[in-house]
């Protein structure tokens, strides 16, 4: 199974957040939106970074309740890992491990088509699993 095909499950809509706004207010639209994590992008096209509930978190391990007023781009991960539409899941779900990272933007080419979460692969190679499993028991039976 491919990114392409989880992103036609769920949608290739993509959640950003401006490098100015505050922290508080992020995670307000994290909450509202039920989501874990946001691209930052001024313009909502190119991605300037990714940050997500973890950042927030180490934020307020570093800087206390103050950390809520400060900008997305003081705790936003600037180095973003991405994958494409034709990797496949096993290919994400390693880098996600190998980087330790939850979400992953999919880019085609420089232009941004999605956001991918460890929930979603998890999601879909259960998917794969069952369907083995049906296939398997289908062909027990007709074997009988």
């Amino acid at each position: 199974m491919k990114v392409e095909e989880i992103l036609k499950a769920k949608g290739q809509e993509v959640v950003t957040v401006r490098p100015s706004e505050s922290i508080a207010t992020f995670a307000h639209r994290l909450r509202m939106a039920g989501i874990g994590a946001m691209i930052v992008s001024e313009d909502g096209a190119r991605m300037d970074g990714i940050i997500s509930e973890r950042d927030v978190v180490r934020g307020l391990a570093e800087y206390g309740a103050n950390c809520l007023t400060m900008a997305v781009s003081n705790l936003m991960t600037s180095r973003v890992v991405t994958c494409g539409p034709a990797d496949s899941i096993a290919q994400i779900a390693r880098l996600m491990t190998q980087n330790r990272i939850r979400h992953l933007p999919v880019v085609d080419g420089r232009r941004l088509v999605g956001l991918v979460s460890i929930g979603d692969v998890v999601k879909h190679r259960f998917e794969e699993m069952e369907l083995e499993a049906h296939v398997l028991r289908d062909i027990a039976t007709a074997s009988r």
